[in-house]
């Protein structure tokens, strides 16, 4: 089971990033997803969550009404929208879902310039 991180990169402060997460081995439709950052320095913090039904989310303080998680199931991939990007949103970001146990991505980079 594995799950793919990708869509980070360098955006400036007011922009926007589409990060995908994809899974093999596993349907993500399956299982609860989750999106956690860290930023050097600092520990993994939480940024936002959906049920298996998709029917409820949550989003960590600092990101609500600027992110969304969302999902296609045909692609098995797991999204997480990020509008209105600050600086402080920079971070390496990692996608969870739990199958048994937890399975974490690896994390892609996510910079944001002021």
């Amino acid at each position: 089971v594995q799950l793919q991180a990708s869509g980070g990169g360098l955006v400036q402060a007011g922009g926007s990033l589409r990060l995908s997460c994809t899974a093999s081995g596993r349907t993500v439709g399956s299982s609860g997803v989750g999106w956690f950052r860290q930023a050097p320095g600092k520990e993994r913090e939480f940024v936002a969550s959906a049920s298996v039904s998709m029917s409820t989310t949550y989003y960590g303080d600092s990101v609500k009404g600027r992110f969304t998680v969302s999902r296609d199931n045909a692609k098995n991939t797991v999204y997480l929208q990020m509008n209105s990007l600050k600086p402080e949103d920079t971070a390496v970001y990692y996608c969870n879902a739990y199958w048994g146990m937890d399975y974490w991505g690896k994390g892609t980079q996510v910079t944001v310039s002021s």
